[in-house]
């Protein structure tokens, strides 16, 4: 485990932007910022911590944890469904095969949790019992695990993503029927399988999203990300039957609290300028990240400090002949 005196020491050693590359056709994401290199698509994973529709600060070794988190996971199921990655160049760094993506996110959920307005567990507890066309059984409770995962499905909008049902994506054609059959067993597979590794060390895959796509072949792909701190939600597995039993909040390794601090210090969504985020929360944010990518893959995490983050990627990208 990396200590937080290394952490601290790379507090200004972040991948925070990568307009220094000499690359053109840029698209910056929340987190990631992708470049267009024809047939090839290079996706980086920047250090950047977003929530509120903002940036609140650069988080040491974030970028590797998730990119190396997804490398883990794409190996771990190469088996059960094709998938986008071409190479790992970088530590923060996938090149990756361009495909047409698919405008559906697979929301896979194992419980039913959730404290946003559309979380299962928020509609559940509202009366509602038919999600994304699944029929959910009477006198369930906050944070029980289903007895079969369920995929809620929802549309991808750079606006707000919808809820719908597999029957609606079929029915107004967004995805033909033999595709979908096919992405769901894809799909389901891959909860499965992340389900059985993450027990092995010791955690609870609670609910992930996949994204996926069609080469050129018409052969369908894992895209994107797959099982990572920041598109899945994990529990302690330990200490979750007790917790649950006593009506307690299952035990995690989150980053709320980052989130929390900023919205009693500021109006985040409002405030044209936002505050420093303390070093201290950064450098436990940074360990909290670390520790999962350890617990998730069972494998110590390593760094190498011997150059700035911007010039070991520089000179791997020129190493790799992509720049």
């Amino acid at each position: 485990m990396i200590d937080n005196d290394t952490i601290t020491a790379n507090l200004a050693n972040c991948l925070d932007d990568t307009s220094f590359l000499p690359l053109s056709g840029k698209r910056r994401g929340k987190v990631r910022d992708s470049y267009d290199l024809g047939d090839r698509l290079l996706l980086i994973t920047t250090d950047r911590q977003s929530a509120f529709d903002r940036i609140l600060a650069a988080i040491p070794f974030k970028g590797q944890v998730l990119n190396q988190v997804s490398a883990f996971w794409f190996e771990a199921t190469r088996d059960l469904v094709a998938n986008h990655v071409i190479s790992l160049p970088d530590p923060n760094v996938t090149l990756a095969k361009k495909c047409s993506v698919l405008p559906i996110e697979f929301v896979m959920r194992g419980y039913l949790t959730g404290s946003t307005d559309t979380s299962a567990w928020t509609q559940y507890n509202k009366g509602i019992r038919t999600i994304c066309g699944n029929e959910l059984p009477e006198g369930m409770v906050k944070n029980q695990r289903f007895e079969h995962p369920i995929l809620t499905p929802t549309t991808k909008s750079d606006e707000h993503d919808e809820s719908i049902s597999a029957a609606e994506i079929v029915d107004r054609g967004i995805i033909d029927k033999e595709t979908w059959e096919k992405c769901t067993s894809i799909v389901f597979n891959l909860f499965e399988r992340g389900t059985e590794i993450a027990a092995l060390n010791g955690l609870i895959l609670v609910d992930t999203k996949y994204e996926l796509g069609v080469d050129e072949n018409g052969e369908i792909m894992l895209i994107d990300e797959i099982h990572t701190p920041d598109s899945s939600r994990y529990w302690i597995a330990d200490t979750y039957r007790e917790r649950f039993v006593e009506g307690k909040e299952p035990e995690n390794i989150d980053k709320e609290f980052l989130r929390l601090w900023f919205r009693d210090h500021c109006d985040p969504y409002n405030d044209p300028e936002l505050p420093k985020a303390p070093d201290d929360l950064i450098v436990e944010l940074s360990s909290r990240y670390i520790r999962l990518y350890e617990m998730i893959t069972g494998k110590e995490f390593e760094i190498d400090t011997s150059a700035a983050v911007k010039d070991r990627m520089l000179n791997n990208l020129k190493k790799a002949g992509i720049i």
